[in-house]
This record gives C-alpha cells, sequence and structure tokens, in this order.
C-alpha cells in the first residue's frame, strides 16, 4: 500500500486521475438526492414575502452593510439557540435574494430580534449605538431618520421578485405604494395591509410621525426578523 501511495505521488497523470474519481464520488453523494426529493426547503406555517416597508428596510440593510457584522442564520448549537432562540430553518429565507445566511458575527445575530427590542430603543442603537451598547464599534446611523421615502418605485421591485418566484399576487403589487405608506404612518388605516400580509408591525417607527423615513423602512424590517413562524408549535417534517 505505501509503495503505491508513493508510486501516485510521484506521478501526476496518477494523481490527477485519483482526485477526479474522489471529487466526482463526494460529488454524487451530495447531487444525487436531490433528484429523489420534491423541494430542499420544507414548508413551514406562517411565511410570506415581506411588505412593501419592510422590503424597502431589508434594501437598506443590505445597502449599508449590516450583513458584514451581523449574520442571520442560528446554527443547530446549544449555545446559539440557548443565546438567539430557534435554530434557522431554510423556509425563513425562502424569499430572500440574497438571503443573509452566514457566520460573520462581529455584532449578534440578528435572525431573532423582531420584538425583542422597541422601536425607541432601535432608535437610540442606530443614532448612538454606544449609548445602549458601551462595547459596541458600530458606527452612526442617524442620517437614516434625515432621508424620506415614499415607495413610489416599490411596485416594480415586486413585480420583479415575483419573476424569480416571490408570491407576490396581483393585489399585493396594485397596492404596494399604498400598503407601504400605511405600515409606517402612526393611526393610518392598516385594514388592507392586514388583510394582505400576516403579522405586520405597524405605525411610527423612528419617533417623527411627520414623515416616513429610511430609518421607519430599517425598522420595520428589524422588527418581523423572526416574528412568523410559531415555534411553540412547529414541528420538524419527517423524511
Amino acid at each position: 500500500m505505501y509503495s503505491l501511495h508513493k508510486k501516485t505521488e510521484k506521478n501526476a497523470i496518477l494523481l490527477l486521475v485519483g482526485t477526479l474519481i474522489v471529487v466526482s464520488i463526494g460529488g454524487l453523494v451530495e447531487i444525487v438526492p436531490l433528484f429523489f426529493i420534491d423541494s430542499t426547503i420544507e414548508k413551514v406555517s406562517g411565511m410570506r414575502p415581506y411588505t412593501p416597508l419592510e422590503l424597502a428596510g431589508r434594501n437598506i440593510y443590505v445597502r449599508e452593510g449590516c450583513y458584514l457584522c451581523h449574520s442571520q442564520m442560528i446554527r443547530p448549537f446549544r449555545d446559539e439557540v440557548e443565546r438567539y432562540g430557534h435554530y434557522s430553518l431554510a423556509a425563513e429565507s425562502m424569499y430572500d435574494h440574497p438571503f443573509q445566511w452566514g457566520s460573520k458575527r462581529t455584532g449578534p445575530d440578528l435572525a431573532r430580534v423582531g420584538g425583542r427590542y422597541s422601536n425607541e430603543w432601535h432608535v437610540a442603537h442606530l443614532k448612538h449605538p454606544q449609548d445602549v451598547v458601551p462595547e459596541s464599534v458600530m458606527p452612526s446611523y442617524g442620517f437614516l431618520s434625515e432621508k424620506e421615502i415614499d415607495g413610489a418605485d416599490i411596485s416594480a421591485h415586486l413585480k420583479t421578485l415575483r419573476m424569480v418566484g416571490v408570491p407576490y399576487t396581483d393585489d399585493q403589487i396594485a397596492h404596494a405604494t399604498e400598503d407601504f405608506k400605511a405600515q409606517g404612518t402612526a393611526d393610518a388605516d392598516t385594514g388592507n395591509l392586514l388583510s394582505r400580509y400576516a403579522k405586520v408591525p405597524t405605525g411610527d417607527f423612528d419617533g417623527q410621525p411627520d414623515k416616513l423615513t429610511e430609518m421607519d423602512a430599517l425598522i420595520a424590517y428589524m422588527q418581523m426578523l423572526g416574528t412568523l413562524v410559531d415555534f411553540s408549535v412547529y414541528e420538524p417534517q419527517e423524511r
């Protein structure tokens, strides 16, 4: 066996052929089982596409590089589950383009941050991070509260996402701008919004009821993260 191993190491062609064989076997083991299952993502009750305002907030989250310091993936390890909550499910990111999974954490994982803090806490944290987390190295994002948004182009974004599989309905697309404004406006009539989307945080998010800002959108997005699936009744599907 040793002589065979020694011979293979000295022969570039044999080493290449052996490597190709091993890689091919490994690839087949990973790929072939996928042809015998309907989907790699189990269906989970409660999941829905992002509302127009949440989608705008997610775009801001990606634009500002929040994903570089905060993952949205709780791994199935005891220490992670005890700190952050139930491990992440693939279905929770099925409408993400691109998804925010990862392992880089300069700050905590945000997969279950929704509802954990008040809107006021998020505003304070975004404006002056060290005021609420003294050891934080996060820069200030206070400028978000000064940039107003109107959602004029959000309908086109929903249409585009539907082209890649996100199940937005004609009704949701037609009323996207209306829903955008209703979710982030204090005392707005949100009846139609709530009939189109479930479990939607609403109201004035940034403490400025007279205008709708990028900070409203970002906080609306963070306040829904991890809130759609009821893990008190969730049971993994048997395969």
